[in-house]
């Protein structure tokens, strides 16, 4: 069973990874990025974590904030898991690019009102 207390800590892992993927995709462009496959499967990984991270939050946290896709966010980590050989770079960098932007703010907020 999730425990309630654990929310703020799973929002943080959330916060750590999008602010990892920004530190690593850095200024480039998405050619440029997708190139290094280094620094674009450490993208993947955290994608994934945060994909975990949000499984983990309580079902309760989930449902008391809907503008967040969660099941999008899990389904994603799904994807790249048991998917990982249909991922392709177009679908990552829209995440980095439009979903995260979206994220970030609101795991923000919801970190906030949990402290």
């Amino acid at each position: 069973m999730r425990e309630n207390r654990k929310n703020p800590q799973r929002l943080k892992d959330i916060l750590t990874a999008i602010d990892n993927i920004y530190n690593y995709v850095g200024n480039d462009e998405m050619e440029a990025f997708v190139n290094d496959k280094m620094r674009y499967h450490a993208v993947v990984y955290n994608i994934m974590i945060i994909g975990e991270a949000a499984n983990m939050l309580t079902a309760e946290f989930q449902q008391s904030h809907p503008d967040t896709p969660w099941r999008q966010i899990t389904g994603m980590r799904n994807f790249l898991i048991h998917g990982y050989h249909q991922v392709e770079s177009d679908i990552v960098w829209k995440v980095i690019e439009e979903d995260l932007r979206i994220l970030r703010p609101q795991i923000e907020k919801y970190l906030e009102e949990t402290e």
